[in-house]
């Protein structure tokens, strides 16, 4: 039943000329939004500090591996 719903609102969108389609998408990008949670100051900062920490600990282990392979690479080929 619910496909038939579905089906029954895409054929009335698409007889919609363009100005209304883009006026019903707006319509339901803002409705969208509305239901948004959106996350507190502190949310925010709490969450940027743990992604600003784990690229810089990524930083440093990829810097660990890169220096190591490189003593390797010149111990093996001088």
């Amino acid at each position: 039943m619910s496909d038939a719903v579905e089906k029954s609102a895409d054929q009335s969108e698409d007889k919609l000329n363009v100005f209304a389609r883009v006026g019903l998408f707006y319509r339901q990008v803002v409705n969208e939004l509305k239901k948004v949670v959106w996350p507190t100051r502190e949310m925010l900062t709490t969450y940027t500090s743990v992604v600003l920490v784990f690229v810089a600990f990524i930083i440093a282990v990829v810097s660990l591996i890169d220096a190591v392979l490189t003593k390797v690479v010149f111990w093996v080929f001088g």
